[in-house]
């Protein structure tokens, strides 16, 4: 019995979580090919198992990408909530904590932000990863609900919805463009927080709200 350079054993199914090593292939397999260009055959291949054993935990193919993309906007929206800290120490700062983040999980973790949002997964057939994928979203949108509040009265700006839609696009495609770990990212004269940072000043600019300031300090009880 042969064991290969991955610590797998050779000539049969020897894992002690087959699902984590499958999804771990696959995420490998995204690296090097895209999330449409490997097979399931491929991962299992790739964890060292026979191309039936995938299907002890997973459907097909779509049904692993569904879960190595839930577990990716798993990952993220932890990242997200730590960066956004409830808004402390305020909104502005933490805001940009948010983005920053954002664009250091596409950097850090390109097989998993290529599952996410490259995979063409319908959500609607994927319930978890729908679930997920919304709840990551939801700390934009609490953040965007939170910068709408400091808009001065009588001033017309987008529903708070509309406003983090507005964000996550822009700091999707920032992402998508300049801040992927991957050798085909175009090269900028800036780094891609300074573009997302200044990106998100000049709408909010445009939509009159007080970025130049920082909110009061509550007065002590």
């Amino acid at each position: 019995m042969n064991w290969n350079k991955r610590g797998r054993r050779e000539g049969g199914y020897h894992h002690g979580n087959l699902k984590e090593a499958l999804m771990q292939a696959a995420l490998d397999l995204i690296a090097q090919k895209g999330p449409a260009g490997f097979t399931f055959a491929e991962a299992a291949r790739s964890a060292g198992v026979s191309p039936a054993a995938p299907y002890r935990h997973f459907r097909d193919r779509d049904e692993l990408l569904a879960s190595v993309a839930q577990q990716g906007f798993e990952q993220f929206e932890a990242r997200l909530t730590a960066a956004w800290d409830d808004g402390r120490p305020d909104t502005p700062t933490a805001f940009q904590r948010v983005g920053k983040a954002y664009l250091a999980f596409a950097r850090q973790n390109p097989a998993f932000y290529s599952a996410m949002f490259e995979s063409g997964l319908p959500l609607e057939s994927n319930p978890a990863l729908l679930v997920a994928s919304e709840r990551a979203f939801a700390i934009i949108r609490a953040a965007s609900e939170r910068l709408a509040a400091m808009a001065p009265p009588n001033v017309p700006r987008p529903p708070a919805l509309m406003m983090a839609l507005h964000i996550w696009s822009l700091s999707h495609g920032i992402a998508s463009l300049f801040a992927r770990g991957d050798a085909a990212r175009r090269k900028l004269p800036m780094s891609a927080e300074d573009l997302l940072e200044a990106g998100v000043l000049i709408y909010l600019k445009g939509l009159g709200f007080p970025t130049d300031q920082r909110p009061a300090a509550a007065p002590p009880r």
